[in-house]
């Protein structure tokens, strides 16, 4: 199981307490492997960018037009946090759904 996310979110840190034996990737420091950013993208849509951010709020109207996919490259924190991977399936967020289907 993988975690993509941010070291410094308080969600994430309580999503890698919470769960054992999963890989922590930093996508401010390490990115994410296109073919999962592509598949999330394909799954969440719209969902995975977090319009709610400092980050997003930093951009101007131009910017935020780009395509999901030109954002997220350009600015990994602008991703809604955590993405959990495990195997075939995928999760995003923390909340009640997620916990509950990754049985914590």
């Amino acid at each position: 199981m993988i975690l993509y996310g941010l070291k410094n979110c308080d969600t994430c840190r309580a999503a890698r307490k919470a769960l054992k034996d999963i890989q922590f990737v930093d996508v401010r420091d390490d990115g994410m492997p296109a073919e999962v950013l592509d598949a999330a993208l394909s799954r969440f849509g719209k969902a995975l960018l977090n319009t709610r951010s400092t980050t997003w709020r930093g951009l101007d109207e131009a910017e935020r037009a780009r395509p999901e996919r030109d954002l997220l490259a350009a600015h990994p924190t602008l991703m809604k946090r955590p993405l959990i991977v495990n195997g075939d399936e995928m999760h995003l967020g923390w909340g009640k759904d997620v916990q509950a289907a990754l049985a914590v």
